[in-house]
């Protein structure tokens, strides 16, 4: 083993659309879930990772549901408040992989139009020496195409590769695709399972 492929959100940057959306429902936590879960679902966010245009995936969901239609315009206009600090544990464990010497890579599902918040804002995306991004290539994961995409890009040994993510989805995707794929439950988790891989 001598890659390590990262997914990005909830691994090692903190996004959630409940940072953008809890202030506003008041306290009303079901009403929020309600929410997320019926008006802009994972399934929705989903297209736009996977290159919808958000002002489509936003005129979609208001002609939809027109009484909620401030707050779905908020998920493009207010964006960046859903994305807080890196996980600082997991940027620790990617900073020692880097001064060990082991190629590093990113396969994230991100809308092209916002990911450049996030390269502006994160420094350690730098250490990467490449991330594919799904909203540029225009698929997402758990799909097939996107983990074969990034195996030829990226120039990888699937065999010498180990893949994290937090979706268990994308993980069994990733087996699929012939890469060591790590469950990611917390930074302390992933520290021991590479620990046990010698990668650190």
């Amino acid at each position: 083993m001598d890659t390590v492929l990262f997914d990005l959100g909830a691994v090692l940057i903190d996004w959630n659309p409940r940072y953008l959306y809890r202030p506003l429902f008041g306290g009303d936590e079901a009403a929020m879930e309600r929410f997320l879960a019926e008006i802009v679902p994972p399934e929705w966010n989903h297209q736009i990772d996977a290159g919808k245009p958000f002002s489509e995936a936003v005129a979609e969901r208001i002609r939809a549901h027109p009484e909620h239609a401030e707050l779905i315009a908020l998920w493009r206009d207010d964006w960046a408040k859903m994305l807080r600090e890196p996980i600082a544990e997991s940027v620790s464990v990617l900073g020692e992989l880097r001064r060990r010497g082991h190629r590093l890579y990113a396969l994230t599902n991100w809308s092209a139009e916002t990911f450049p918040v996030a390269r502006a804002r994160f420094d350690f995306l730098g250490w990467f020496e490449d991330i594919v991004v799904s909203g540029e290539v225009k698929l997402a994961k758990p799909d097939p195409r996107i983990f074969a995409l990034t195996i030829e890009r990226c120039r990888l040994d699937p065999a010498r590769t180990v893949f994290i993510d937090d979706s268990l989805r994308n993980v069994e995707a990733g087996r699929y695709a012939g890469l060591r794929a790590l469950h990611f439950t917390g930074p302390q988790q992933l520290r021991a399972d590479l620990i046990g891989l010698g990668l650190i």
